[in-house]
């Protein structure tokens, strides 16, 4: 229920022109101070994962790990998609609340901080 959620404020922020997503516009997001929250797939590499942990960590930016490449790809609207940043800072703030509470319970997602 909650993974349907967060995919679907994913969907809301990309209809709204505030997201970007694939590793080289996620990363200049997250640089340029625009990035609020950073998603990357749960088949990501772990050179991936640990490349966005540490960059995240630096810009203090929340990441987590959540969901597969497709269900990603298919929220941003695009095919395979291992990593997405969401730069609206109200949807951000929703998706990390309900994100919080599923990393509390083991549930969906993952906050690799």
């Amino acid at each position: 229920m909650q993974e349907t959620k967060i995919l679907s404020y994913m969907g809301l922020a990309t209809r709204a022109g505030r997201t970007v997503s694939g590793e080289f516009s996620v990363e200049k997001s997250v640089r340029q101070g625009r990035a609020r929250l950073v998603l990357v797939s749960d088949e990501a590499s772990e050179n991936a994962k640990k490349k966005f942990r540490n960059l995240c960590s630096h810009y203090k930016v929340p990441m987590y790990c959540f969901g597969s490449s497709a269900e990603l790809g298919a929220a941003c609207g695009k095919e395979f998609r291992m990593s997405a940043a969401v730069e609206d800072e109200g949807l951000a703030a929703a998706m990390v609340r309900i994100l919080e509470q599923e990393a509390g319970t083991g549930g969906v997602g993952q906050n690799v901080k």
